[in-house]
């Protein structure tokens, strides 16, 4: 696939796209400088890079459109958070949390935030330092190739219970990582069709008696 084909196909799979196309340019040509040094994401998806890594990241924004504030998982290239974030970038009061220990990528998404303007704050840290720390100042978590679902969800519980939504972006073995977690009696679990990838699918999460949210975004 040809980079201009990858590019209007990722246009066509998720529209909101078009309203990011300059920082979406700008990102792409970071990626490309910083993966010969550090090793962002996998070289056998770079000629797919708008549809694999900016749709599917993108996809996530349409499960909870309300969501304003959101903490990102392992950011890892930016994937999905700091695309949530140049989606937001309009909205008053939007903010995305980019967690990330490994200093190379965390220094990676500065530049891209600082570049594209996207409104982010990134915590080079673990997850167990920051996202606790987090609970009342955000309406949403994601993740992507980070975890098992199980682990995401111990890691957000305790948000999850009280003022906070999951999106997760899961693979092909989807059905038994949520078969591990949906027995829970005070989480609700709902998969969808991943428009990139016909066997992924974004697993959300949200609690079945929210004591501080009124309703999901």
């Amino acid at each position: 696939m040809t980079v201009s084909s990858d590019r209007d196909r990722a246009l066509d799979l998720c529209p909101s796209l078009r309203a990011i196309i300059p920082e979406l340019e700008i990102y792409e040509r970071l990626l490309r400088q910083w993966q010969p040094k550090i090793n962002l994401v996998s070289d056998q998806t770079l000629p797919e890079l708008w549809t694999r890594h900016f749709a599917d990241s993108a996809q996530i924004l349409d499960q909870f459109p309300g969501a304003t504030r959101w903490a990102d998982l392992g950011s890892g290239a930016g994937f999905p958070g700091m695309v949530l974030a140049l989606l937001l970038k309009s909205r008053p009061g939007a903010i995305v949390h980019l967690i990330e220990s490994d200093q190379r990528k965390a220094a990676f998404l500065r530049a891209v935030s600082r570049e594209t303007g996207a409104p982010t704050l990134i915590h080079c840290a673990r997850i167990s330092r920051v996202l606790p720390k987090l609970a009342g100042e955000i309406d949403a978590i994601s993740a992507r190739a980070l975890a098992p679902l199980a682990d995401l969800v111990a890691w957000s519980r305790e948000l999850l219970l009280k003022n906070a939504v999951g999106a997760f972006l899961k693979g092909e073995d989807w059905r038994d990582e949520l078969t591990a977690v949906s027995a829970a009696d005070s989480l609700e679990f709902n998969c969808f069709a991943s428009v990139t990838h016909p066997a992924a699918r974004v697993i959300t999460v949200v609690s079945k008696s929210p004591t501080d949210r009124k309703a999901p975004p």
